[in-house]
């Protein structure tokens, strides 16, 4: 379903027309599908499998603001949430879109805000807890979760929620946009040269996050999340970190020998700890 009736707000060119490609590199022995210029932002709901728990859960596939790896990151996360009774929504958010500039000199001040995604993200937010009734779903168990790029809109819109970027344009918009648990798996651009990126101010609203990366991540770096964790902590804010000495980045949910692989399983017993599953 598309996210705005009509056109996105803070809309601008793009550099042609949406499209989907399929890499020749093959990750975990599978190709992976990128998505490229989302202008039209959309929303797919995937109803649960089995027992319904009445939770759900927004999905932000990564890409670096420039493209979206829908299924690597997308579907195949969708696959896992409603096998377990959770409805999952995949957000194709507008890309590309650059955070902030990726030559800058990296002082603080340079951050910006991820404006149009975090729209979309706050938007979709609103629209699944105004429809929760329909769907099956408790309007307040609504949690995130993203990767990479994604993990660092999780952390944008946990922290964000009372910041409107746009003008309401339905009754949807009179929901909360603030998520009720976060997941954000290896996670970029938290880390600022003097401690967290300051368009994520933590407090002790901040929903309860669970946190997942490998040592080995050299594309972001395992300072996003210590530094996110931390503040976390320093805020009160309940939050459990798994730190892995393997996996790179973008291992998404593919079966691998190793141990960062099972992370799901850990997230599984997470939501049920933190009493957003009940058994």
């Amino acid at each position: 379903m598309p996210l705005w009736p009509d056109t996105p707000p803070d809309a601008k060119p793009m550099p042609g027309s949406e499209y989907a490609q399929t890499s020749k590199e093959l990750l975990a022995g599978k190709p992976a599908t990128a998505v490229s210029n989302v202008s039209q932002p959309t929303m797919t709901v995937y109803a649960p499998k089995g027992k319904n728990t009445g939770v759900a859960v927004v999905v932000f596939p990564g890409g670096g603001f420039q493209i979206l790896a829908i299924d690597l990151e997308g579907t195949e996360a969708c696959d896992w949430l409603t096998s377990q009774g959770i409805t999952c929504v995949l957000l194709k958010y507008r890309v590309p879109s650059v955070p902030y500039h990726w030559q800058c000199d990296c002082r603080p001040d340079n951050f910006a805000l991820s404006v149009q995604p975090l729209e979309d993200a706050q938007r979709a937010i609103r629209l699944v807890r105004f429809h929760a009734a329909q769907w099956g779903i408790d309007p307040h168990k609504i949690g995130v979760l993203g990767f990479s790029a994604g993990g660092y809109l999780v952390a944008e819109v946990s922290t964000n929620f009372k910041r409107r970027l746009y003008t309401p344009v339905d009754a949807a918009d009179k929901e909360s946009s603030r998520p009720d648990f976060a997941v954000p798996v290896y996670p970029g651009h938290l880390a600022a040269p003097h401690g967290l990126n300051s368009n994520v101010p933590v407090t002790h609203e901040t929903p309860p996050t669970f946190l997942v990366q490998a040592e080995d991540d050299y594309v972001d770096g395992v300072d996003q999340s210590l530094v996110y964790y931390a503040a976390l902590k320093k805020a009160g804010v309940p939050v459990e970190m798994h730190l892995y000495a393997h996996g790179g980045h973008a291992f998404g949910l593919r079966p691998t020998q190793l141990p960062i692989t099972e992370w799901p399983k850990l997230v599984e017993v997470w939501l049920r700890t933190i009493g957003v599953v009940q058994d």
